[in-house]
């Protein structure tokens, strides 16, 4: 297969999963390199198609969210936190969609997150863990926002009230 029929394949592939599909998965379903994927999802993503990268592979932006509510929130917290935080969420019928950080020199970096279960929040979190790896809000004495999701208003109440009782919203009188 020639290289658009490879990144046609992978957009059918992206469009058809039901989750995360890493680059090592595409790169062994099209016979080629791991790299080469790479390169291709930024081809897809200079094309139009909306791949989002997350901790476990790539998705489609907005795949799997139907019908939701959807809020920001700004939360602190150290390191020693980071997954309490996420099972929060998670825990609570909510989804983390990115994690958004201001930086002094680059302005606001945004990474794509799409952590909706506890599975997402360790395979995140274990790759925080790796050597060398710091998560985004270390840059910002731990102030992050987070884009949360939700299948409706209420659930995303819920999920924004278990962070204010957890102490991880920052609170306006600060």
């Amino acid at each position: 297969m020639n290289a658009a029929e490879r990144r046609t394949k992978i957009a059918y592939l992206l469009e058809q999963a039901d989750k995360p599909v890493s680059a090592t998965v595409l790169a062994a379903q099209c016979g080629v390199s791991r790299q080469i994927i790479v390169g291709d999802i930024a081809l897809l993503r200079a094309g139009g198609l909306s791949v989002l990268a997350t901790p476990r592979g790539y998705i489609l932006e907005n795949a799997g969210f139907p019908a939701y509510a959807e809020r920001r929130v700004v939360c602190r917290h150290g390191d020693d936190r980071l997954l309490e935080e996420l099972y929060t969420v998670v825990d609570l019928g909510g989804a983390l969609i990115d994690v958004t950080v201001e930086h002094s020199v680059y302005g606001q970096i945004c990474a794509p997150l799409h952590i909706l279960s506890r599975y997402d929040a360790d395979a995140f979190y274990k790759k925080i863990q790796s050597p060398g790896v710091r998560p985004l809000c270390d840059l910002t004495d731990g102030i992050h926002l987070h884009t949360l999701r939700a299948a409706d208003e209420e659930t995303l109440g819920r999920v924004v009230k278990g962070l204010k009782e957890k102490g991880f919203l920052l609170s306006e009188d600060r």
